[in-house]
């Protein structure tokens, strides 16, 4: 059945209207190391913290906290349904049947409880952080950052009329069909849905996906929203991210501990899931540092995922790591995910995934008919290439709205982990703009990481 969005936005009583409407309504990833920290770290207490880097945005002023209360307090009230718990455990993830631990499953329906929350006003804009066991606290990440991108939008959409709502999804369809269409025919493409934390709504985003697996067919290999894979049989994507470093990091006692913490954490994690799973996010702290120090079994991971460097230079860095070290990178993964569109999509593609002849710039790529031209591309793989298609998929309608206006323009919002057993949790990055935490922390990992690689860019997402 299709939704008729605009008509649905127009008529219809928001404040029965729940954004979440399943715990399953969460990466797939966040599953995942919710069961690592469940089995490694039942203990341990967190702060996660919403961190808005869209500084020129205020929240406080285009979302009501009487909405936003109303949403988190429903979220809260949701409990994992058998039939999803059921999927969980039957079903079949990157191979594998039986990720899940029953006893992980049974704590999951039994036990699992989403912790209280703390909001209010400060310094002019929406201030919301969790604090509990990290086992209870980690889900908030995702469903708070789905309902704020979703409360924005429904303010914007209720200042409009029928028929702007009308033009407004029209031209957000063409527009996705334009993104879609260059796709199309692309030889051995792989792209994945990584949407959800900064959606423009649920609906939007089903939209979106089942347009992707509709369309592209085979080369649409799923998505990371996990309700949307169980509603609609489709893929699972997802292992794990930053916060799992930044953690055990906070929790270190030394210098040596701190720097050592990054490979601890991957020890973990293959230790858990029997060497399945292996790709690594190794940004958390600067990848630079991390190849460099990084001991040889870390050589044997499938493969790494590109977020916060430009994925051409992460990219190249990986494959120039694994030749200096024994490896083959053609039996290897790369997956980027940082910002993406289409355009970047198709030449991370043709870089990655087949050889570019003549002084053609990788980024000049259009569409399939360049790819299928023999003169500017030939089949002959670097390294195994799959794209994470985030904001700029499910929440792209800049130049949308009929009035011009740009309400509707996604911003770039977190929530991340501020603090593990009441000491401070800092994130590097690649990129000067995203560090977060402590500023004096953040010197101190600096000092023990090093900077090497590190660029200063704006965020986009």
């Amino acid at each position: 059945m299709i939704v008729n969005l605009a008509e649905r936005a127009h008529n219809h009583n928001w404040q029965l209207d729940p954004i979440t409407r399943s715990l399953l309504d969460t990466d797939f990833y966040k599953l995942l190391m919710l069961q690592f920290i469940w089995k490694h770290f039942p203990e341990v207490e967190v702060t996660f913290s919403l961190v808005n880097r869209s500084t020129t945005v205020s929240l406080a002023e285009r979302i009501s906290l009487e909405e936003l209360r109303m949403q988190l307090d429903n979220v809260r009230s949701l409990r994992f349904q058998k039939s999803e718990l059921i999927w969980l455990a039957g079903n079949t993830f990157y191979g594998k049947r039986g990720i899940f631990e029953p006893d992980f499953l049974d704590w999951l329906e039994h036990d699992f409880r989403l912790p209280d929350y703390e909001l209010s006003i400060q310094d002019g804009d929406i201030s919301l952080s969790f604090r509990g066991l990290w086992t209870q606290t980690t889900l908030w990440e995702i469903y708070a950052l789905a309902i704020l991108s979703e409360l924005k939008t429904r303010t914007s959409l209720r200042e409009m009329s029928e028929f702007s709502l009308d033009i407004l999804y029209a031209r957000a369809k063409a527009k996705l069909w334009s993104k879609i269409e260059r796709l199309r025919g692309v030889p051995g493409l792989r792209v994945a849905d990584f949407g959800t934390r900064r959606r423009h709504s649920f609906l939007w985003q089903e939209y979106v996906v089942k347009a992707m697996r509709d369309t592209l067919g085979s080369s649409f290999t799923g998505s990371s929203n996990t309700y949307l894979a169980y509603k609609h049989d489709l893929e699972a994507i997802g292992t794990n991210a930053h916060e799992l470093p930044m953690a055990l990091a906070a929790m270190a006692e030394t210098d040596e501990e701190l720097k050592a913490s990054q490979y601890r954490m991957l020890e973990l994690w293959q230790s858990t899931y029997q060497r399945e799973l292996l790709i690594m996010l190794p940004d958390t702290f600067g990848t630079t540092q991390f190849l460099e120090g990084a001991p040889d079994w870390v050589t044997d991971w499938t493969g790494q995922r590109m977020d916060s460097k430009s994925p051409y230079v992460a990219g190249d860095e990986y494959i120039d790591w694994l030749r200096k070290r024994g490896r083959d990178p053609e039996k290897k993964f790369i997956i980027a995910s940082d910002g993406l569109d289409v355009q970047d999509i198709l030449g991370l593609h043709a870089y990655f995934s087949g050889e570019i002849l003549g002084d053609r710039n990788p980024q000049d790529f259009n569409d399939a008919s360049d790819f299928l031209d023999s003169e500017k591309w030939s089949p002959k793989r670097r390294i195994r290439f799959s794209s994470g298609w985030g904001t700029l998929l499910t929440n792209d309608f800049r130049n949308c709205d009929p009035s011009g206006g740009s309400g509707f323009d996604p911003i770039s919002l977190v929530c991340k982990l501020t603090d593990a057993n009441g000491r401070p949790a800092v994130k590097l990055s690649d990129n000067y703009a995203k560090a977060m935490g402590d500023p004096e922390q953040v010197e101190r990992y600096r000092r023990v990481f090093g900077t090497a690689g590190q660029i200063n860019v704006p965020a986009l997402v």
